[in-house]
């Protein structure tokens, strides 16, 4: 069945990020491929980071440890949010280790897999998941595989990162595990006292770049292009669009196209958007909807019904374009794109 929308995924750019991630580190690098790979394909992405030589990887819940299936014999899974009261078969009958996050979890883990290694996140700041470091007591008697933190502030330059390093710093020392791990994408930026024996990199793996140190290092991973449903003149004076936030100063050539946001091309993008057909770049007109927009075409007179365009979707450039987050753009993609993978 013929698709309007593709989204095309470059995985030697995935591998490439990861190298570098991983040689800015340091350390050994691991890959956060939680929502589906943020939404670019987790099993296609444990395969290419698996080629390139990543051992470890994070996911989010044990639905999605099922649903990528068996990795390579060498490689490992964790599964972020550890071992609710309805994750006990799961947990028992798959592979992954749990990041245990709560006095509650650790006790159901000592009950059902005393002796099979677990990971631990400890909440040195961020008050989101993981153990208080005065309960560090009730890990007594656990195998602990990696020993976790997770900075609040990482992509900024706040206090809060070196007072989370500090607490880290003292836990470990006081907390036996075979590893240490604290950094991700923006983490691995604030340079190697943040390394530890550990990082987990996520965002910049697909091509987000978390602070301006990783800036000309990061390449673009997903590409979006869209098919033209079809081309018209808007005329002088007209609007063009919901809500008719866009009027012609003169006649202006549009072109339709197949995305909107159903597709995760969010109303942020409206009349700040951009697409490209070759060096020609093509402004958002008016207000996004469900399956539409219009770019402005004057500069490609030659762009027909069925042509295909670009969006830009660079995520730096796209995040300042739409106000959302880099994080927001990968995830929210829809299921409406032929995805190809080269």
């Amino acid at each position: 069945m013929h698709r309007p929308l593709r989204l095309t995924v470059d995985r030697t750019a995935i591998q490439a990020n990861w190298r570098w991630l991983a040689d800015r580190a340091g350390v050994r690098a691991g890959a956060a491929i939680k929502a589906n790979g943020y939404g670019l394909g987790a099993r296609e992405t444990a395969e290419a980071l698996i080629e390139a030589g990543c051992r470890d990887f994070f996911v989010s819940t044990w639905a999605e440890a099922e649903a990528l299936g068996s990795l390579a014999q060498s490689a490992s899974l964790v599964v972020l949010h550890g071992v609710g009261p309805d994750d006990i078969e799961s947990a028992q009958r798959l592979p992954a280790r749990p990041c245990l996050n709560s006095i509650g979890q650790v006790g159901r883990w000592k009950q059902i897999a005393p002796d099979r290694p677990c990971d631990v996140m400890i909440d040195t700041g961020i008050n989101r998941l993981g153990l208080r470091p005065t309960e560090i007591a009730a890990l007594e008697g656990l195998v602990i595989d990696t020993l976790h933190s997770h900075l609040a502030c990482g992509d900024e330059d706040s206090a809060l990162n070196d007072m989370q390093l500090e607490r880290f710093r003292a836990i470990a020392a006081a907390l036996p595990a075979r590893r240490y791990s604290f950094a991700n994408s923006a983490g691995i930026c604030l340079g190697r006292d943040y390394s530890f024996d550990l990082v987990r990199p996520g965002l910049s793996l697909y091509g987000g770049v978390a602070r301006e140190e990783a800036e000309g290092h990061i390449r673009q991973v997903a590409r979006i292009e869209a098919q033209i449903v079809q081309r018209r003149t808007v005329p002088q004076g007209e609007s063009c669009g919901y809500g008719a936030t866009f009027v012609a100063r003169e006649d202006t050539e549009a072109a339709i196209l197949n995305i909107g946001y159903a597709d995760g091309y969010l109303r942020g993008f409206s009349s700040h958007g951009s697409a490209f057909s070759g060096e020609y770049a093509l402004p958002v007109l008016g207000r996004v909807s469900m399956d539409l927009i219009a770019v402005g075409v004057d500069a490609a007179p030659g762009l027909k019904e069925g042509d295909w365009v670009e969006i830009d979707y660079d995520l730096p450039s796209a995040s300042k374009q739409s106000g959302l987050s880099q994080y927001e753009l990968l995830t929210t993609l829809g299921s409406r794109f032929e995805r190809r993978w080269i």
